[in-house]
């Protein structure tokens, strides 16, 4: 199956990117633990066992994490990464996953990748934890988008 040629939409892919730094695992408990930390303070405020300076503190943290995580990271691996520039198109074969744009193409065999999920806009083919290839849905016409979902599926162990 191939895509038609598609180009990144810059907002979906800071969405994205979104998405990918808030599902990984250290990030999540990160942002657990900072949560719990700001809810503790706030009551500790509240009840005045601890001064006011600290609950400045916590919330500042919280504040600095969740700008970091939603606004500073996407825009700078949108900002460094020449690929979201360009113009591809994607082929799912049999053995082999291609993307191919005017100056060339890479063949990826499926057993390099490890692991794929869905947001919104995009399907996450992951070669490892920190590596992967973003594919727009949009690139694929009416059914075939399902049938990519199916490909990277059958092909590509989800994760959970």
């Amino acid at each position: 199956m191939t895509s038609q040629f598609f180009t990144y939409d810059k907002n979906k892919v800071i969405q994205a990117l979104r998405y990918h730094f808030i599902t990984r695992r250290e990030i999540k408990v990160m942002m657990i633990l900072v949560n719990v930390f700001a809810i503790l303070s706030a009551v500790l405020f509240f009840f005045k066992k601890i001064s006011p300076f600290a609950f400045l503190i916590s919330s500042l943290l919280w504040f600095t994490l969740m700008i970091i995580f939603w606004f500073v990271m996407p825009y700078m691996v949108y900002r460094k990464a020449e690929t979201f520039r360009d113009r591809f198109r994607a082929i799912l074969a049999d053995d082999i996953f291609r993307i191919e744009n005017e100056r060339g193409g890479r063949n990826w065999n499926w057993s390099e990748f490890s692991t794929w999920i869905e947001s919104p806009h995009f399907y996450h083919l992951y070669f490892n934890s920190r590596s992967f290839f973003i594919v727009p849905k949009d690139a694929f016409e009416g059914d075939d988008v399902h049938e990519a979902r199916n490909i990277f599926r059958e092909k590509i162990g989800q994760k959970k």
